[in-house]
This record gives structure tokens, C-alpha cells and sequence, in this order.
């Protein structure tokens, strides 16, 4: 069985190593470990030390050191827009107060289609639209790339 056990994100990929080609949904990129069927035929154990997300563009290096490229799969989406910044803000903190994965943009935030999420945004004003596009949300803010990561300490500062 060929195993994967890293990930080597977009900018650094050799595209003259990449044998094949992985199309996944958002929760199929956040894994840690499953069996795996590109769409040429390779199937492989992916086999991270921990969970992590793999994102468009990014590739899964195999023990050979071929890669296969992970393609994020359109989703259905809701698509959030509205007239003012502010008020597109003030949508952002209602959603992050769910915890619900968003992917914001300039002019719009997306979020996985709930019909529930749906209403609610409609009562606060905003305009929405169901969209099938990828879907990439915004990585929590204490994830770290292995390679080129941001990473201090916080003291608690408290006495």
C-alpha cells in the first residue's frame, strides 16, 4: 500500500512531480487519515502525524516522492453580500458567534449552505445568494504551516 505522509503547500509544489490528481470537498481536505482514490487511478493512505487542512492548489507527496494535487471541489455555498461594509462586518461577527466556517472575501463571505443560517441573515439584512463554487474558508487563527509557519509565545500576563 503507498502511504503519504506529508503535505507541500501550493507555492512549493514541483509541478513536474505531480502524477496525479485529488478533488475534495471541504471537509474531505481536513484529514489526518484515510484511504485515498485520485482520479487516475492512484490510491494511497494518507498518514499525517495530525490533522490538518490540505488546500487548492497544495499536494500530497507519496513515500516515492510523486505528488498528487489536491483541486478543492465546488460546493453549494451561500454567497452573503450587502450594501455597506460595516453591515457586511456585523454579518461576519454574527456568523463567527456560530462558529461556522467562512471563507470572506472583499465584497461577500460564503459559508456551507443552512437553510436555518439562511434566514437568520436574511432578518439581519443581508443579501444572500446559493452559489456552487469551492469552498475555502479562513484557517483558525492558532493553525501553523509546518513549513514557513508564524508562530510566538503568549505570556498570560496575569499575576
Amino acid at each position: 500500500m503507498i502511504r503519504a505522509t506529508s503535505i507541500i503547500r501550493r507555492e512549493a509544489v514541483e509541478q513536474d512531480r505531480i502524477v496525479d490528481v485529488i478533488t475534495l470537498d471541504h471537509g474531505g481536505r481536513h484529514r489526518r487519515r484515510i484511504m485515498l482514490h485520485a482520479e487516475g487511478g492512484t490510491a494511497f493512505l494518507l498518514d499525517l502525524d495530525r490533522a490538518d487542512v490540505l488546500e487548492d492548489g497544495d499536494a500530497i507527496r507519496l513515500e516515492s516522492g510523486w505528488l498528487v494535487e489536491v483541486r478543492a471541489a465546488p460546493e453549494k455555498l451561500v454567497e452573503i453580500t450587502t450594501e455597506k461594509p460595516l453591515d457586511l462586518l456585523t454579518l461576519a461577527w454574527h456568523i463567527g458567534n456560530r462558529h461556522v466556517p467562512a471563507e470572506i472575501t472583499r465584497t461577500a463571505i460564503y459559508i456551507g449552505y443552512d437553510h436555518v443560517l439562511v434566514d437568520m441573515l436574511i432578518g439581519l439584512g443581508a443579501r444572500v445568494e446559493i452559489v456552487e463554487r469551492p469552498f475555502q474558508p479562513v484557517r483558525g487563527a492558532y493553525h501553523h504551516h509546518e513549513q514557513g509557519g508564524h508562530s510566538h509565545h503568549h505570556g498570560n500576563g496575569h499575576g
